[in-house]
């Protein structure tokens, strides 16, 4: 397990200094030998996702929300991929959900807004 933390260790390293490209080695790596650690695969989402891999993203993120469906920001995160992929309508949800555990949190309510609006435009158009 202590091969798993170094990694999990060296890639948040990388994550929190930007470099969000390296960071997903180590992380990947830490996730392939430890499946079921939600903090792995959070950061490795996370990197993904400020590389501009949000399909991947999502699948991590989606794979913490399995086993902690009260993760607010794995939820709020996978609203994020979702919309940037184009899918407002299912963005939907899971931003709402996150919005609803965490009413404080504006940026929450932003985009849980910003989605319902986009979803019900492309309705419209159909």
């Amino acid at each position: 397990m202590d091969d798993v933390y170094e990694l999990f260790c060296r890639g948040t390293e990388l994550l929190e200094a930007g470099h969000n490209h390296q960071a997903t080695i180590p992380l990947s790596r830490a996730r392939d030998l430890a499946p079921d650690k939600t903090s792995i695969r959070e950061a490795l989402g996370r990197a993904l996702f400020h590389t501009g891999r949000y399909e991947q993203a999502a699948a991590e993120f989606e794979a913490v929300i399995e086993r902690a469906p009260t993760n607010d920001f794995a939820l709020f995160c996978l609203g994020r991929c979702l919309q940037l992929l184009g899918r407002h309508d299912e963005a939907r949800k899971p931003l709402a959900q996150a919005a609803g555990m965490q009413p404080a949190r504006r940026d929450y309510k932003v985009y849980r807004d910003r989605a319902r609006a986009l979803a019900q435009a492309r309705a419209q158009r159909q």
